[in-house]
């Protein structure tokens, strides 16, 4: 089952150029049996697929639901919780990054960075949290390998992170503009129709999981130039006013809601 594992829809991610029924379409033209829409922060595009379009258009293609969450520490994370598990934590970004692997566990959910090799403040290996934890990666469920709007060298790197830590490898687009739909896959030994099956697939030890595709052109990077310092900072600009902005919507009586309680062994030794 061929997938495109990183996607952002126009009803889901300000900064994408692409509607829903546009992507599928693309998708399904380009050889695509599903996708997992990974907006920023919010489940914006999946609700727009479930309350708008499930049932009605695309039958024959299986969407999912993700999201790339704004961590405060650890750059952009990939979660992926079963189907009727709903984490309104997760729409308010901010979280640590060893919190949001407490949480998603807790809650049955799997998690894995995002271009973890990629730009300053947005991927794992160039945040600070990194440098003082690297093993946290063994608490990743998978790892980001190929997406399309990395360079070689960053996707070479990831590939070496999965094979160190064992850790299954997906890939996707990234895309939020037409032209780079579909770039990025991730094939799957066998078909699944929703999230927990999704989980248990990438949970499995014996699954084989393929992942490659294209490089979308130049990486935003290099189109950028010289502004891409300007769009770095602003992020983390953004990235920190948004975390104290939205620290009170994540407290209940002082604590985070849904309070962590990780049913894995590993001790909150990194906050």
């Amino acid at each position: 089952m061929k997938l495109d594992m990183h996607c952002h829809v126009k009803e889901g991610s300000i900064d994408s150029k692409v509607s829903l029924d546009e992507y599928i379409t693309l998708l399904k033209e380009r050889g695509f049996d599903g996708m997992l829409i990974t907006d920023h922060d919010t489940y914006k595009g999946y609700r727009h697929w479930k309350y708008q379009m499930k049932g009605k258009v695309h039958d024959d293609f299986v969407v999912l639901k993700g999201i790339e969450y704004d961590t405060c520490d650890g750059g952009h994370i990939l979660c992926i919780m079963p189907e009727g598990v709903k984490m309104r934590l997760l729409e308010l970004r901010g979280l640590p990054v060893a919190v949001l692997i407490d949480f998603v566990h807790k809650h049955g959910g799997i998690l894995g960075p995002a271009h973890p090799c990629g730009g300053k403040y947005l991927s794992f290996t160039n945040t600070k949290r990194y440098y003082k934890s690297p093993e946290l990666f063994k608490r990743f469920d998978f790892i980001e390998v190929f997406n399309a709007c990395e360079s070689a060298e960053s996707n070479a790197r990831a590939l070496k992170l999965a094979q160190k830590y064992k850790k299954p490898g997906i890939g996707g687009s990234d895309a939020h503009r037409p032209n780079c739909v579909g770039m990025g896959y991730t094939i799957l030994p066998e078909r699944v129709t929703c999230e927990t099956e999704l989980i248990a697939l990438i949970r499995s030890k014996s699954a084989v999981i393929e992942t490659g595709g294209s490089l979308y052109g130049k990486t935003t990077k290099d189109k950028m130039g010289k502004a891409d310092k300007i769009l770095t900072y602003s992020f983390w600009f953004y990235n920190k006013a948004g975390t104290i902005m939205r620290k009170r919507k994540r407290m209940l009586n002082g604590k985070i809601e849904n309070p962590v309680d990780p049913i894995d062994p590993i001790e909150l030794k990194y906050m």
